[in-house]
């Protein structure tokens, strides 16, 4: 679908939900339609950009929303279910 396309249906999108014919869900959903294609990023690429920025792991992860757990750090599903249970834990 062409950009000029998509400017003109995302516009006619927000107009609709202006005017109280479309839903806030609807509209996010359709505003992710017409986001540009997400570029993939090798693992060096990014450790570079976390380094420019001078960030921890920690830091970048909480940053994009994400977590450093996973198979990349060797902790499967256990460990992160483990660390959920520990954080909703009281006191």
């Amino acid at each position: 679908m062409s950009d000029k396309l998509l400017n003109v249906l995302h516009e006619t999108a927000q107009g609709l939900h202006q005017a109280g014919t479309m839903d806030a869900v609807t509209l996010w959903e359709f505003d992710a339609l017409c986001l540009p294609p997400a570029k993939d990023y090798s693992a060096a690429q990014i450790k570079r950009l976390r380094q420019r920025g001078k960030a921890s792991q920690a830091v970048f992860a909480t940053g994009l929303n994400t977590s450093i757990d996973g198979p990349e750090t060797g902790a499967g599903p256990e460990a992160t279910e483990w660390a959920v249970d520990e954080a909703a834990r009281p006191g």
